[in-house]
């Protein structure tokens, strides 16, 4: 039986604790851990408790489930490990919200999450409560030995939270974008173009008006190394690092716009078979696609659902939410293809990580800035997650840990596809060059977008 509520409970790690500073590296830690989960809470917080429980297809998971499931990943990884004598919360939870760690236990079905209506949103809430106060008393009592111990696991439950705050936000636009009303997630003022802007016909350059057409920078043939370097947190699958020989190529200086992909469009990109893949063209038939997810005509105009309403399609703006299989039909259709992961690695290798992320609170791609412009290559990190044409496959040498843990990423590595460079609903601090997002060929609920690439020679 679950409980009706949780208590927050005062216990201690049974190790002597440390003197520390104001800048100690538990306090920093610790710091850091609420400001992840607080800004959990933030980006809920506007949410009615019937938003949290729904789930509008298997993949989408209610907002509810995913506090539960982030606070599920402290406590069974952490206190159950190293509070001597800890006592769950409340012993369901550990099947109610284990995702896909059959190391740790059994787990509910994913595709029937919207069915769980206990515990409450107010109950889940209590439960990360209680479960943030023992993260808080083991870490600052523990000694130098501990903490050496349980810091390596705090920070990645730390980034395994920002991967979730990602999926809160890209899950609640699914489920608010099948009520009619199109619910507001917040509130915010777009800024857009003026209506009328002319998009400069179908040619080899796909310029759009007001950007300019996209510029392709060559880059020579060179062996570089793919890969973290081990300085500061990745996941397992960023390595082992590895020398790659990358041929000549050159990539798209700029992201692929709606204005762009609204010309494949009117070019009837979407009922001609020679773009595609076999297996895209028999989706496209079978989902009936013809535009990107999320995108309404009305009066023969485009419009798309936003967190922030319902809005004209900008032609400025990224193209997103749309599939492996309309990025590569997309590339066909322009003569040009999608950049390797290897290939957007070496470009990405030295560009400060900077764009539109989940941080400022727009939840939406923006437009190239115009002080960008010129730029040798822009929009490379935030506003979408870019599709590469490389399988998602491990690298040489590359072996997963045992365990639970072990089975956050190699478990997946089959019928997906790598993206990089992160988008506006990724946390700044959690993205890197070596990044490697993955989602299957179908896969459009996320903010995924197109970067142009093209052979040399």
């Amino acid at each position: 039986m679950i409980q009706a509520a949780v208590a927050t409970r005062n216990r201690t790690a049974t190790a002597q604790p440390r003197s520390r500073d104001e800048s100690s590296p538990a306090k920093n830690l610790l710091a850091r851990f609420h400001k992840v989960r607080d800004f959990s809470k933030r980006l809920s917080e506007n949410l009615a408790p019937e938003d949290c429980v729904v789930q509008s297809m298997p993949e989408v998971s209610p907002t509810k489930w995913h506090l539960a499931h982030t606070t599920w990943f402290f406590e069974t990884f952490i206190l159950k490990k190293w509070v001597p004598g800890y006592r769950d919360a409340v012993p369901e939870y550990a099947y109610l919200f284990n995702s896909y760690y059959n190391a740790a236990g059994a787990m509910h079905r994913r595709d029937l999450r919207g069915l769980i209506s206990r515990p409450t949103v107010e109950q889940t809430k209590k439960y990360r409560a209680s479960v943030d106060s023992d993260i808080d008393q083991l870490v600052s009592n523990a000694d130098e030995k501990l903490f050496r111990e349980i810091e390596p696991l705090l920070t990645l439950g730390i980034h395994h939270e920002q991967q979730h705050q990602e999926l809160l936000i890209t899950d609640i636009k699914h489920v608010f974008a099948q009520n009619p009303l199109y619910p507001i997630f917040r509130e915010r003022k777009i800024e857009s173009e003026p209506d009328g802007r002319k998009v400069d016909p179908p040619s080899p350059s796909f310029g759009v008006a007001g950007i300019g057409a996209a510029k392709f920078i060559e880059f020579d043939e060179a062996t570089v190394e793919i890969g973290h370097d081990g300085n500061g947190f990745s996941y397992d699958n960023e390595g082992p690092r590895h020398r790659a020989l990358v041929l000549p190529f050159a990539l798209a200086n700029r992201l692929v716009t709606n204005g762009e992909y609204l010309e494949f469009m009117a070019d009837n990109g979407y009922s001609r078979s020679k773009f595609w893949l076999s297996l895209g063209w028999t989706t496209v038939n079978e989902q009936t696609w013809r535009a990107p997810l999320y995108w309404i005509e009305r009066d023969r105009e485009w419009w798309n659902f936003t967190l922030s309403g319902l809005r004209k399609v900008d032609r400025s703006e990224p193209v997103t939410h749309i599939s492996y299989f309309e990025a590569d039909a997309y590339a066909n259709w322009a003569e040009a293809r999608l950049p390797t992961e290897f290939e957007w690695e070496r470009a990405a290798a030295k560009i400060d990580i900077d764009g539109n992320f989940v941080e400022s609170e727009r939840f939406h791609p923006m437009s190239l800035k115009k002080s960008l412009h010129d730029r040798a290559l822009a929009q490379m990190f935030g506003d979408v997650w870019e599709w590469t044409r490389s399988s998602y496959s491990p690298y040489p040498g590359y072996r997963a840990e045992p365990g639970a843990l072990g089975e956050y990423n190699g478990k997946f590595m089959c019928n997906q596809y790598v993206l990089r460079g992160g988008s506006c609903a990724t946390p700044k601090s959690h993205i890197r060059a070596t990044y490697r997002n993955f989602f299957p060929a179908s896969a459009r609920w996320q903010f995924t977008g197109i970067r142009l690439a093209r052979d040399i020679g």
